[in-house]
């Protein structure tokens, strides 16, 4: 019989039961869950996402069709006013990350969403209240009104053909005929269509069509090959069928709709108009 030298020593562990692993797994998720946790000692607020969050991953961060977001402080207008930040054309975009709470990657940000972000952002900065100035659509006079950011609604589209967790689609181009899948752009997609727009607009060349088909098709007829992406769409893609896609994309982007009713002082009736972002949106004490 074989002393044992070392009592110390570790022998082979007996197998764990069923219950056993169990126990251990559920411990652990609840000490992840603990630590994940997180109690802010600043204000905050859940913002509501166009996508509604069908359009991620189901289980990725942005799936609840939700972000949480932080009152802007003076350390945002620090960035707003940052003059690097303005010439690389990034300050909104740093903006936007300093004020989302939620772990996110930015990159993976739906432009959709992206839009919603913004309009929270100008909320939660400088009030719901956005005055603006638009020309009377009969007489031409200046209108001044004041929008409530918090009672923009949401632009419909058909949800039918949207399938929870995929963000992508399958379209027939009603003239070649040919299948092509597409998929909605994200910010990080967007950032690589601003560089190679930038880099053909040296070159005294606009194309900023084709160059956004590039980015949303991700394969013609199952086929994901970029190069024959790419060459399909610069020589067999027909006008008809960009057009098509085009307007199909219209149909299944969700986004903030900015189509308002202003008051019309003289009738009392309204009159419909689409409003944009000035500068003052984010700069409302610049002199414009």
């Amino acid at each position: 019989m074989t002393e044992q030298v070392n009592d110390d020593y570790p022998t082979k562990p007996k197998p764990m039961t069923d219950a056993e692993l169990k126990a251990i797994a559920t411990a652990k998720f609840n000490s992840k869950s603990a630590e994940e946790e997180i109690v802010h000692d600043f204000p905050t607020e859940i913002i509501e996402l166009p996508s509604k969050g069908k359009l991620y991953p189901k289980d990725h961060p942005l799936a609840s069709g939700t972000v949480e977001m932080k009152y802007m402080t003076a350390k945002e207008e620090d960035i707003l006013t940052n003059q690097s930040f303005i010439k690389q054309g990034v300050v909104l975009d740093k903006l936007f990350k300093s004020m989302i709470v939620s772990p996110i990657q930015y990159h993976e940000l739906l432009l959709c969403d992206k839009n919603a972000i913004m309009v929270a952002a100008r909320i939660l900065g400088y009030g719901k209240d956005y005055p603006i100035t638009v020309n009377h659509p009969e007489t031409g006079e200046p209108v001044e009104h004041s929008v409530d950011l918090t009672k923009l609604g949401e632009k419909e589209i058909n949800w039918d053909l949207i399938t929870d967790g995929r963000n992508e689609f399958i379209f027939e181009l009603p003239h070649s005929k040919r299948h092509v899948t597409i998929s909605l752009l994200t910010h990080g997609k967007q950032r690589k269509i601003d560089a190679e727009l930038k880099g053909l607009a040296k070159l005294k060349k606009n194309a900023s069509i084709t160059t956004m088909l590039k980015y949303v098709i991700t394969a013609i007829d199952g086929d994901s090959d970029n190069n024959k992406i790419r060459q399909f769409v610069d020589n067999h893609m027909l006008a008809l069928d960009s057009r098509s896609l085009r307007q199909y994309l219209k149909q299944i982007t969700p986004d903030i709709n900015l189509k308002i009713n202003i008051p019309d002082g003289e009738s009392g009736d309204t009159f419909p108009v689409t409003f944009t972002f000035g500068l003052d949106f984010f700069w409302p004490d610049a002199e414009i």
